[in-house]
């Protein structure tokens, strides 16, 4: 490739890459591009055909660049690409003395833009939630659970933990390390350790108590601890059930409520909040609900909940 480049600065950069850094011929191409369009764009040159004055560019140039890559609609990816090919090549200019700054230096990408968290609608919760019952069905009458048994406790276990993620808007986490003194059925609420061992109070709903009180029974038949700290949910074995076992059955879960397979368990959490901002719940108790530390982690999901609130109006009004 380096035979059909005019410019003796980048011709030697990609001998360099090739030679010094045992860069592949990928590499070296995608890099040849990547500078050549900053040529292009900045210097009004090609380094293809000419040769081009890199000493000359400023870091004005280089903002100029950033502009417009960012303006190509280009990923974040793509663009921290091209700034990498750009930061290299110059610090090889300067190295052969063909330049005497980087104007790349401390040049910033743009920031990725924010994602909206993906969640379910009250339907698909729906769906999700009677899941369990019917995979663990499956497996009883075909033979893939160990016993019927232990189909019914994994069937009354996950529907259990399920019901009680989306009841109190909980990390898969926090809810496979509740222990019974966490638990006041009396009153509905959960005590919940989340990140740095902060505890917040959450609600225990009717749905996900009586749920709860279903698995118990079938608890009971592994363990009579029922001590404080005895964990609420087992594992056929007896001990606490772990986060990575418990998503290798959601994703059976998923498949037979027909959703997406990406979605994870932590989509419950985002469907909590959602679904209490679409129904009018303020945006301060959702924070305590969640236990954010900061409302504007919170705020995302007035956003999911505004785009919601935009798709049911050009649905519904007629001037839309």
């Amino acid at each position: 490739m380096t035979d059909t480049i005019r410019d003796d600065g980048l011709r030697g950069f990609l001998s360099y890459l090739s030679a010094e850094r045992n860069a592949s011929a990928h590499t070296c191409s995608s890099y040849a591009l990547d500078i050549r369009q900053c040529a292009q764009i900045c210097l009004k040159a090609d380094p293809f055909t000419d040769e081009v004055g890199w000493s000359d560019m400023s870091v004005y140039d280089a903002r100029d660049f950033v502009a417009a890559l960012s303006g190509d609609e280009l990923s974040r990816s793509s663009i921290m690409r091209k700034l990498s090919a750009m930061r290299s090549f110059f610090r090889y200019l300067i190295r052969e003395n063909r330049a005497k700054a980087n104007p790349f230096i401390g040049q910033a990408s743009p920031r990725r833009p924010k994602l909206l968290p993906k969640y379910m609608t009250v339907d698909e919760v729906g769906r999700l939630l009677s899941a369990p019952q019917a995979v663990w069905a499956d497996h009883a009458e075909f033979g893939i659970a160990k016993t019927p048994e232990a189909a019914a406790f994994a069937a009354a276990r996950d529907a259990a933990i399920l019901e009680v993620i989306y009841s109190g808007g909980l990390r898969i986490s926090e809810a496979l390390g509740l222990n019974f003194g966490d638990v006041d059925a009396f009153s509905g609420v959960m005590k919940i350790r989340g990140k740095g061992k902060k505890e917040r109070l959450c609600a225990l709903g009717n749905p996900a108590q009586r749920a709860l009180r279903a698995y118990l029974k079938y608890r009971r038949t592994l363990s009579s601890d029922q001590s404080p700290r005895a964990a609420i949910f087992l594992n056929q074995l007896g001990g606490r059930l772990t986060a990575r076992s418990f998503q290798r059955f959601f994703k059976l879960y998923l498949a037979q409520a027909g959703l997406p397979p990406d979605l994870t368990p932590h989509k419950l959490r985002h469907s909590f909040a959602t679904h209490l901002l679409d129904a009018g719940a303020d945006l301060r108790s959702v924070q305590a609900l969640l236990g954010h530390e900061n409302l504007s982690t919170t705020q995302i999901y007035t956003h999911i909940s505004t785009e919601h609130m935009k798709r049911i109006y050009e649905k519904a009004h007629p001037h839309a």
